[in-house]
């Protein structure tokens, strides 16, 4: 009971820091698949670096998330925006390798095949490789959106809002049901974030590889 008067007495705070929760890990999100899918597709043609970057963004997930939003504050200061670039570099390792990895993947045959009916290097990409990899892209995307709804708590510390805040707020007061009324919403927007992901998957992935 006191849990939910403390969502009820809350509501308005918990609202903004949902929303703002939301933007950080959207932005961030949408950010991060625009830069690895193509950064990923094109990592295929030139093997010989591809190693190099996935290397190099595998290095950026192993610096702790705290000390990764630390580094923004000199060169960014505080806010929004440096928190978006860390909660980025953090999303880009899953899909980059997932994509990467999807499409070295594709049994060569059927790239050999599509050569064979004429078809071009962008028609064989978009009919043929993508969509083999499409189920190991968007599990790289969830992986990424999971791990960054969770880090986006840590942007609190750089004045970036988000239910951080309220968890935060609730370790300085030792209020086990204010750190929750944080944590259980947080928790959710991940389930709800994942299950959408996975209905997406579903309905674009096509019916023979399902």
């Amino acid at each position: 009971m006191e849990l939910i008067d403390t969502f009820i007495n809350r509501k308005d705070d918990i609202l903004i820091a949902f929303q703002e929760h939301i933007f950080l890990a959207g932005i961030a999100m949408i950010i991060a698949i625009a830069i690895a899918v193509p950064l990923g597709i094109l990592l295929t043609r030139t093997p010989k670096i591809a190693e190099i970057v996935i290397g190099i963004t595998a290095i950026v997930q192993t610096i702790p998330s705290l000390a990764l939003l630390g580094f923004m504050l000199p060169l960014l200061g505080i806010g929004k925006v440096p928190a978006i670039i860390a909660l980025t570099l953090y999303a880009l390792l899953p899909i980059l390798r997932n994509t990467y990895t999807g499409i070295c993947e594709v049994d060569p045959s059927l790239i050999d095949a599509g050569k064979g009916m004429g078809m071009t290097s962008s028609q064989i990409l978009f009919m043929v490789e993508l969509p083999m990899t499409l189920p190991i892209l968007m599990a790289g995307i969830r992986t990424a959106t999971i791990l960054n709804i969770g880090v986006a708590a840590l942007a609190t510390f750089i004045g970036a809002g988000g239910l951080g805040d309220i968890i935060v707020r609730g370790l300085n007061v030792m209020d086990n049901n204010l750190i929750l009324s944080g944590a259980i919403p947080a928790a959710i927007l991940a389930l709800v974030f994942d299950f959408i992901l996975k209905l997406i998957e579903n309905k674009v992935t096509p019916k023979g590889l399902k």
